[in-house]
């Protein structure tokens, strides 16, 4: 499913890095270690997540094996998706 992973990709890019060079954003990147996402960004990335996809994002799963990283947030959106 490329196009989570892209659509998520350019949301964070637009919203976080300001439009900075996406190739510098890998999947596996932890946003955090990385600087990109900080706590407040995190609420607001939940909400896009909510939005876009059609689901609630629940408290347990704020977690960063969830929402870390593009290939954390693609699988747990494929997970949500499939229930």
């Amino acid at each position: 499913m490329k196009e989570i992973k892209a659509d998520i990709r350019q949301y964070i890019v637009e919203n976080f890095m300001m439009g900075g060079d996406a190739s510098k954003l890998l999947d596996a990147d932890s946003f955090m270690e990385k600087h990109v996402i900080d706590s407040t960004g995190f609420l607001e990335l939940v909400t896009y997540l909510e939005e876009t996809y059609g689901f609630v994002v629940e408290d347990e799963d704020m977690v960063p094996e969830n929402l870390d990283s593009l290939n954390n947030i693609e699988a747990y959106v494929q997970r949500k998706q499939a229930a």
